[in-house]
């Protein structure tokens, strides 16, 4: 069974390279459409200082919950071996018992599942922070984007990944990068209490609406009682 904490819902990110002012400035064949440029906005959050930095204190910071959540795991991996163990020597019997093995199979299963589940639940304040950083450097990503634009009179902005191929005059990720440096050079790592992701903002916000139209609704269905 292995861990998986906050800091790698994101690690192919941080492996994106970003172009360097030098590659910007190089000359590629055949005519140049002005105004446009491609963009990896993913790539350029994983590279700005605040998320870099992030990455570096959160180890630090939540390092009590990543213990727990190691020494939970290897306990959880002793409970399990002799259980596997004993799978595999059934299974290799002249005549194996097929309901057997399938119970204990399940019975591995179901405690697995269980140990993954407490060891999410230990890790959850990491993939909070995650979240946190990533929203704070979010809400700066478009303002650095557009800052970008006007200085180098871009009117287009295509994502990358979206391009078979371009040479690297168009690549507008090192510029972003550095506009986004300014904006938000370092991120809160711990969220406040209570804090939650804005999609459950959100959905929260929605149920509650849905909720107070309902209740308005109710009256109007409602008979109004007749005068004797």
């Amino acid at each position: 069974m292995t861990i998986r904490y906050a800091s790698a819902l994101l690690a192919g990110l941080a492996a994106v390279a970003v172009a360097p002012n030098a590659a910007l400035a190089q000359a590629t064949t055949g005519t140049v459409v002005q105004g446009i440029a491609i963009a990896n906005p993913s790539a350029v959050v994983a590279a700005s200082s605040a998320f870099q930095t992030a990455q570096q204190q959160r180890p630090v910071t939540y390092k009590p919950q990543i213990d727990q959540a190691n020494t939970r795991k290897t306990q959880i991996e002793a409970q399990l071996k002799p259980l596997i163990d004993k799978l595999t020597a059934d299974s290799k019997a002249a005549n194996p018992n097929r309901a057997a093995l399938q119970q204990q199979y399940e019975q591995i299963q179901q405690l697995e599942q269980a140990g993954q589940a407490e060891i999410q639940q230990i890790l959850e304040p990491l993939n909070l922070s995650q979240q946190y950083v990533l929203e704070q450097i979010g809400d700066k990503l478009d303002a650095a984007t557009q800052a970008a634009m006007d200085k180098k009179k871009i009117s287009l902005v295509i994502d990358s990944q979206s391009v078979i191929k371009a040479g690297q005059v168009y690549n507008l990720n090192q510029d972003i990068l550095t506009e986004l440096n300014k904006l938000i050079p370092s991120a809160q790592l711990v969220p406040p209490a209570g804090w939650m992701p804005r999609a459950q903002r959100e959905a929260q916000a929605q149920a509650q609406a849905a909720q107070q139209q309902a209740g308005a609704a109710q009256p109007a269905n409602k008979k109004v009682p007749e005068g004797r």
